[in-house]
């Protein structure tokens, strides 16, 4: 069975994104340092980026796709400019059909409404023998984790603080995590745990 892999940036206080998410402020205000460990130094966790992109298929909600509610704005791509990072297909979670969007390096975005196990098969399928990778946003993850479809969970936590915003976990949630590893560095500590089943 193929592996589903959940790496995702949170804050110290567990939050994915932080209030008043927006076009100008896609993961919200507060939160421009959140992957910063990602940009300022690459080569320092190129182990943890290169593990993100080894996916053969990815999972996301459709918030993480586009700052747009409501009917597609068929205009809008994705934030990742013509060649997303991707490199593989992305199976997008919404309530609006629209067709595959297909963009150069290998990404196609398929937008699936059947919901999060109908994306979870075409996902396995378009894998093949790689990771299948839930992508984000807190939202996708929560719901993933809930149906026991994660197998391993990785967190990058930055040091900062959020105060609101979207949570990844919350006290009230029994995932049963076993951590397996955790790296601290400048701008970031990886933590991964293992999801019990």
């Amino acid at each position: 069975m193929t592996i589903v892999t959940c790496d995702i940036g949170v804050s110290t206080d567990g939050y994915a994104a932080g209030p008043n998410q927006s076009l100008e402020h896609p993961i919200g205000d507060g939160s421009e340092h959140l992957h910063r460990w990602m940009f300022e130094r690459p080569d320092e966790n190129a182990a943890e980026i290169a593990a993100i992109l080894d996916a053969g298929a990815f999972i996301m909600g459709r918030n993480m796709f586009t700052p747009y509610r409501g009917e597609w704005d068929y205009d809008w791509q994705g934030w990742w400019g013509d060649e997303p990072p991707y490199h593989a297909p992305v199976f997008v979670l919404t309530h609006y059909p629209r067709e595959p969007l297909v963009m150069a390096g290998g990404t196609t975005f398929y937008f699936v409404t059947e919901g999060i196990e109908s994306a979870m098969e075409q996902a396995r399928a378009a894998a093949g023998d790689k990771p299948v990778a839930i992508a984000g946003g807190a939202s996708t993850v929560r719901q993933y984790l809930s149906a026991g479809l994660i197998d391993e969970l990785r967190l990058h936590i930055a040091p900062l603080v959020l105060g609101a915003g979207e949570p990844v976990l919350t006290p009230a949630d029994d995932f049963g995590l076993e951590l397996v590893s955790s790296v601290e560095k400048e701008f970031v500590t990886h933590v991964t745990y293992r999801v019990r089943h």
